[in-house]
């Protein structure tokens, strides 16, 4: 198989925000008679301004052999900025989010790639860590790349 991998432009924006509904039906366990159209709508905004001001990059991949540029999979990294740390004194963050495959073309290296791509990114702008959310079929990828479980970070749902 022979994949095709095409970092994301805002002329791609309603691939992307179909990827990111299925990516969060998929992690969440959602059926299709979920409402997801609030999260659309705000996904779409997300991208119109998140490409153009290039705080998210993201790929689309293609098997580009056997279903004539069939989309199989994608990623993306968030860029953020907090304020500095005596470990982060430029206070520049990313996070890598909407990591998906489709089930057929699982197990083939095309998340191992898009995850070298957008961490490879993350470096040429001066990232010194990056923090994802791990669902437990990705768990293993990460770990293996080098991801390491975060100890003192705590969420208040409100």
């Amino acid at each position: 198989m022979s994949f095709t991998y095409k970092r994301a432009t805002i002329e791609d924006i309603d691939m992307l925000t179909k990827t990111r509904i299925e990516v969060l039906r998929a992690a969440n366990r959602l059926s299709d008679d979920a409402d997801m159209s609030e999260v659309e709508k705000q996904s779409r905004i997300y991208y119109e301004k998140a490409l153009c001001n290039n705080t998210h990059i993201a790929y689309l991949v293609f098997d580009s052999i056997g279903n004539e540029n069939c989309f199989v999979g994608a990623g993306g990294v968030s860029y953020f900025q907090v304020m500095p740390t005596y470990h982060n004194p430029s206070g520049n963050k990313a996070y890598i989010m909407n990591m998906y495959t489709k089930p057929e073309y699982r197990r083939k290296g095309i998340a191992l790639k898009t995850l070298n791509l957008l961490v490879e990114d993350a470096k040429s702008r001066g990232i010194t860590a990056i923090s994802l959310e791990a669902t437990d079929m990705g768990r293993p990828l990460y770990e293996k790349y080098g991801f390491l479980k975060m100890k003192d970070e705590m969420e208040l749902p409100i």
